[in-house]
């Protein structure tokens, strides 16, 4: 249980900014991880005034603003067009609908939590992170930094032609995901992105060009063992290191198949 002393609704960014460098105040964004913690939050600060609860799109790319929730993702005509529904399927399976009519995007990306079904799926496009101080920076590299007192605005994804697919397992249907796998390939570049190890989620390329000659029974196989191989697990309540191991392969392949058959359609 958390103490909230103070509650405030901002008038911009800058106002939230300056909140935020206390380090007893909290963004409380959909407020769903924070409230299963305890302490006391000296001033809740809330971004629902400004305007971040939308997705724009134009020719170029998707607009997100920080405050959009989960099930706008999900049900976004032209993001999951654009993606062949893979942002649909890396949220659908979170909690429920109740849940994902909260949770919201920039809370989803920044706990940059090892679990995160949204941090890996996007992190499989070419995909930034607008910050209000540190400003455009690609998601990946978001990915790897500590945490701050910025403030996270939106999430940006370029409209690059690629094709994308997503999956995960889960011991139970709306249970945290014992390993999550998304793949794309965006011009000539394959990509496999694997999170929940339990550890942060992390891009791993074909630096080999395991896949250049295209997906086959043989290239599959072989790119399927590297990410098994390049990607660090652990162990935790939900799953072995070695399990988690063996899912990475499977899964690895299961998306490759996928793949394959959407470059053909």
């Amino acid at each position: 249980m958390i103490n909230i002393q103070k509650y405030v609704r901002v008038k911009s960014l800058e106002e939230a900014y300056q909140l935020n460098q206390n380090r007893l105040n909290r963004i409380i964004a959909g407020m769903l991880w924070l409230k299963m913690g305890r302490g006391n939050v000296n001033t809740a600060i809330d971004l629902c005034n400004l305007g971040l609860d939308e997705i724009q799109e134009t020719e170029e790319q998707f607009s997100i603003g920080a405050m959009t929730t989960l099930r706008q993702i999900e049900l976004h005509e032209g993001l999951n067009t654009y993606t062949q529904c893979a942002a649909a399927a890396a949220v659908k399976d979170i909690i429920g609908v109740q849940f994902r009519n909260l949770a919201t995007v920039g809370g989803s990306l920044w706990g940059r939590f090892g679990f995160s079904d949204v941090l890996t799926v996007f992190l499989a496009m070419d995909s930034y992170v607008e910050l209000y101080q540190g400003g455009t920076m690609s998601l990946e590299q978001f990915a790897s930094m500590k945490y701050d007192n910025d403030i996270l605005v939106r999430l940006i994804v370029k409209k690059a032609p690629g094709t994308f697919v997503y999956k995960t397992m889960r011991n139970q249907h709306t249970d945290f995901p014992v390993i999550t796998c998304a793949l794309s390939q965006m011009g000539e570049e394959y990509q496999a992105v694997v999170g929940a190890r339990p550890s942060r989620a992390i891009v791993i390329r074909d630096e080999r060009k395991l896949l250049s000659s295209g997906l086959t029974e043989d290239s599959i196989k072989l790119f399927s063992d590297y990410v098994a191989e390049a990607a660090p697990t652990g162990s935790n309540s939900r799953g072995s290191a070695a399990y988690r191991t063996h899912l990475i392969k499977v899964l690895t392949q299961r998306n490759l198949w996928e793949l394959g058959g959407k470059l053909k359609n």
